[in-house]
Parts: structure tokens; C-alpha cells; sequence
């Protein structure tokens, strides 16, 4: 299951325990009153995280993990370019990371089940350090197989696909030829999205994040320098709506659909077109995601976070 199929088959009873790592669902996921709900239901939930967040309420256990500044390890980001993450404080409190949390964890769960597998270079999950974590990643994934710790402390500059110790690695992955032959096309058909505007929710909410925050803002929203340029919830709404509504920009407005509602302040701007309102999910106190709806890709099972129908009133 995906995440967007995993909460709420909890909330049907269908999951009986969540384990989240690093992940804010009531503030992130669609229809925030059903994750809540979901949440709930769920009868075990352990969430390992760096920050109090809006899902910590409902944990049964707390597992405290580490920040970025805490840990050894790397990162490998879309450009394909594993980096290296060199831990510059010690881990505060009695928080420690991730990795070893979750080999604890699975050091646990086979010592109950009485079995060892032997799949693994490391199957007891009895790693020392990342860079054992890092090796066993290079001997079960090709991509993967000429990267190491050490090499990335040298200074090797390496984008996967890294076949072997002594390759280079892949700055542009198709010069000579594609994986699958010259490309694959195939006609889509159109399925309109579940939710439209109609006469009782008459303008379209669509919804992402502005420049200055991530996701559900856990880190963000503790950065002084970022809250000191953007530091509430606004909702983008276009001049001639605003015209129509009788709204001049600085008020609030509370902005409903048929899931929930939030009041926000409005942002009078041309950045959004007529019929259309923007909104972020960044602040829990008027996230966006308490309208969104729940209705998923078919196929790629995400939520149409863009479009659903909302009325808006100036307050």
C-alpha cells in the first residue's frame, strides 16, 4: 500500500499499527479531519521524529531521532548525486539516529521470531556504523555497487548508476542508449477530476507551498530568519474575485468546503487567475488540507491536492 491507501485502511480497521518515521500526515495528507479520525482508530502508532508535529498527539510510543546536523550518512538527491551528511554535533538529549533506532528495532523483532536470514551481508542488522549501512547498499543494488563512504570522503564526485569501485559514475544517464529502446507511447484517456466548482462551492482551491517553507513546515516554522519574511497562512486570491467579494486585501476570509474550513488572510494578487483561490499547507492553525479532498490517481494513488471546489466569505 501507499501511504494514501495505509491511513485510511487504519481508520477501517483493516492496519491495526502505524510505525511513521519523519512524516506529519495530519498536516500533509488530504482531508485533514479524516486523518485525524483515521489516526484515531488506528489502534498502535509509533512515530519517530525530530520535532513535536500535529501527528505526535496521537502516538502511542515516541522514538526520538535525530537532525541533520546530528547524524553521518548521505543523501542522494534527484540530480542522481550521492553526498555525503558529516555529523557536526552530538545527538541531544536522549535522541540518537535513525539508523541506529531502526536496527535496535529489527535486532528486536528477530530475536522474537527466533530466525536469522542470510540475504544480507549484514542480516543480524549488527552495523557499526553507516558506512557498513552504505556497503551493504553498494552489494545489493547495482546502481549503488561502486559507492562508499570512503570514496565520497576523497572527495569522488558520484551520480548513480556506479557499476564498480574503479568507475567514475554517471553524470549523464542516456548518452548511448535508453533503457527501454527509443521510448514507450501509449494514449491516455482523460478522467476529469472528482471534485469541480458548482453554484454552492463556485471557486477552485488548488494548493502547494511557497518559497519559504517545506512541506509541513515542522523545520521551517522554527527558523527565525524565514518566519521574519513569511510568517502566517495567506490565501492568493485574484483582484476580480476579490472585487466581486467585496474583499480589499489585509482581511480575512474563511474559506470552506465540503470536508472543513479554515480563516485566513487574503492576499490580494494576480498570481492566481479569476476562479481560482491558492492556499499553502505549511501553517496547521488554516492548512489547506483541511478542504483538500481524498479522491486518488487510479494508478499512481495521489490525492488531487490541485483541485477541489471551495466558496469563500469575508469575515
Amino acid at each position: 500500500m501507499t501511504v494514501t491507501e495505509m491511513i485510511p485502511a487504519a481508520g477501517e480497521g483493516r492496519i491495526k499499527a502505524l510505525y511513521i518515521l519523519g512524516e506529519d500526515p495530519v498536516v500533509s495528507d488530504p482531508d485533514s479531519a479524516h486523518i485525524r479520525h483515521c489516526l484515531n482508530t488506528c489502534e498502535f502508532i509509533v512515530l519517530q521524529e525530530i520535532f513535536p508535529t500535529e501527528t505526535s498527539r496521537y502516538a502511542d510510543v515516541l522514538l526520538p531521532g535525530v537532525s541533520f546536523a546530528e547524524k553521518t550518512g548521505t543523501v542522494t538527491n534527484t540530480e542522481r548525486r550521492v553526498q555525503m551528511v558529516r555529523q557536526a554535533i552530538t545527538p541531544i538529549g536522549e535522541s540518537r539516529p535513525d539508523w541506529e533506532i531502526t536496527a535496535d528495532l529489527a535486532r528486536r523483532i528477530l530475536e522474537v521470531g527466533e530466525r536469522k536470514s542470510t540475504a544480507a551481508p549484514y542480516a543480524g542488522w549488527e552495523y557499526q556504523d553507516t558506512a557498513q549501512v552504505m556497503d551493504e547498499v553498494a552489494a545489493l543494488s547495482p546502481s549503488y555497487a561502486g559507492v562508499s563512504h570512503e570514496r565520497l570522503q576523497r572527495g569522488d564526485r558520484l551520480q548513480w548508476p556506479v557499476p564498480s569501485l574503479d568507475h567514475p559514475g554517471t553524470p549523464i544517464l542516456h548518452t548511448k542508449q535508453f533503457a527501454r529502446g527509443r521510448g514507450k507511447f501509449m494514449p491516455i484517456e482523460h478522467i476529469p477530476p472528482a471534485e469541480m466548482p458548482d453554484d454552492d462551492f463556485p471557486i477552485l482551491l488548488s494548493t502547494g507551498r511557497v518559497l519559504y517553507h517545506w512541506h509541513g513546515g515542522e523545520m521551517t516554522r522554527r527558523a527565525r530568519g524565514l518566519l521574519e519574511v513569511y510568517n502566517r497562512a495567506l490565501a492568493e486570491v485574484n483582484p476580480d474575485d476579490a472585487t466581486r467579494l467585496g474583499l480589499h486585501g489585509g482581511q480575512h476570509v474563511r474559506i470552506s468546503s465540503r470536508r472543513g474550513s479554515i480563516e485566513v488572510e487574503a492576499w490580494v494578487t494576480d498570481r492566481v487567475p479569476p476562479g481560482v483561490i491558492f492556499a499553502n499547507f505549511h501553517f496547521p492553525e488554516a492548512s489547506a488540507n483541511e478542504l483538500t479532498i481524498a479522491a486518488l490517481d487510479p494508478v499512481a494513488k495521489i490525492p488531487e491536492y490541485k483541485v477541489c471546489a471551495v466558496k469563500v466569505e469575508v469575515l
